[in-house]
């Protein structure tokens, strides 16, 4: 069979699946170890299902996923979410996106986002804080062929906070403002400690609240379960040498620079990718701190949706609750994923549950998106979704600078 041929067949599958699911579509789960960190073990999964051996632990599930998991080992498709058809055939979502870009995401948005969904959501979940470190911006992130990884954070209630529910962030205003950042040097070339944190403050996570993080800021994670928007990309640099009681590999601090550079520059290179303006903000707390704001005009008798994702075009993210018993009529502006985090009922007449993970994930199409689409809750619990949006499909969600 031609490449052609193939191609089209793969594409009647998938245009067979749009019509089944009305434009909905159903996402198998994509977990992703990682071998630096223990899990937290909150992610649903049998306990013995946690320890995958020479590759870690699985810490985190990625959410209608088209970024591959940059992990030293692991499945070459690892990270990447597959649609689960109702004829039992399997389609990667990304694979969706390439051949049917226009379908899952609209013409209009297909052709200017070059048939990317363009955003990473993710649970992750962490038995210790997650190592300081930043994401590469734009243009560092783009000398070794990556995206940056602007991100933000949503910690779910009901859950327990871990034993470290802080987050590290920045570096003390001094330090910015007198221009001494060389003062974390020390510490990447001895790579012997996490000493390092104490030129960082920590906040407290706190259920319910978030966080918004652009790429370039130091941090460092607390052990809050955390779902997570982000843009598609998983670069970053590791500048705390000590983790969990052991040392973790040096690469890590280099695994996105480029070798020139980390010849040239050595360990300096890492403090000229730091976006030091924004890490030692004095007001870092109330430019990027996300508390949950109520989208009045979605308000309804049967629920209502919050923001929990905003501050940025990069992407945008809702909670939305619906009482036992009701409805909730849906109308959005583009294409979206779902998560399922409480409850059960019915959306657009396909069964949903939470923590059943055959039916807690969905990719709702641009088509299906922008017409209203009935959400019931038959439960006794309150129905609980997460809606994680891309690029420029909410340009109006709040601005926490200028509001």
């Amino acid at each position: 069979m031609s490449r052609t041929s193939a191609s089209s067949k793969r594409l009647s599958l998938l245009e067979k699946a749009l019509v089944d699911g009305n434009g909905i579509l159903r996402c198998e789960p994509a977990w992703v170890a990682r071998d630096f960190l223990p899990p937290g073990r909150r992610l649903g999964l049998p306990e013995d299902q946690y320890d995958v051996g020479e590759r870690g632990f699985i810490c985190e599930r990625w959410l209608a996923s088209t970024t591959r998991a940059d992990n030293r080992v692991g499945p070459p498709d690892e990270g990447l979410s597959y649609l689960q058809f109702q004829d039992g055939s399997r389609m990667s979502l990304q694979e969706a996106c390439e051949i049917g870009g226009h379908l899952l995401l609209g013409e209009v948005y297909a052709r200017t986002h070059g048939n990317r969904l363009g955003r990473l959501a993710k649970i992750y979940d962490f038995n210790d804080r997650i190592p300081y470190h930043y994401h590469q911006m734009k243009k560092d992130a783009a000398l070794v062929g990556r995206n940056s990884k602007e991100e933000a954070y949503f910690f779910p209630e009901g859950v327990p906070l871990g034993p470290h529910p802080e987050t590290f962030f920045g570096v003390h205003p001094w330090i910015v403002e007198s221009r001494k950042y060389d003062v974390l040097l020390p510490y990447l070339v001895d790579w012997n400690s996490d000493l390092i944190l104490q030129h960082a403050w920590a906040e407290l996570l706190v259920p319910g609240d978030g966080f918004h993080i652009p790429s370039g800021i130091l941090h460092g994670p607390g052990t809050a379960l955390t779902i997570e928007l982000q843009e598609d990309s998983d670069v970053f640099a590791m500048l705390q040498a000590k983790v969990a009681g052991r040392i973790i590999p040096k690469d890590l601090l280099f695994k996105d620079v480029r070798k020139q550079d980390r010849k040239r520059f050595g360990e300096r290179i890492i403090l000229k990718q730091i976006n030091w303006k924004l890490s030692g903000d004095r007001s870092f707390y109330e430019h990027r701190h996300l508390g949950q704001r109520l989208v009045k005009e979605t308000r309804q008798k049967g629920g209502e949706e919050y923001w929990i994702y905003y501050n940025t075009t990069a992407f945008s993210g809702k909670r939305l609750l619906v009482r036992p018993g009701a409805k909730f009529r849906s109308i959005d502006q583009g294409v979206y994923s779902v998560l399922v985090w409480k409850g059960t009922g019915t959306f657009d007449g396909l069964r949903v549950r939470a923590g059943d993970f055959s039916s807690d994930e969905l990719v709702v199409t641009h088509r299906r998106a922008v017409l209203p689409l009935e959400i019931v809750n038959d439960g006794k619990e309150t129905l609980e979704i997460i809606k994680f949006f891309g690029p420029d499909i909410n340009p109006n969600c709040p601005r926490i600078i200028g509001d």
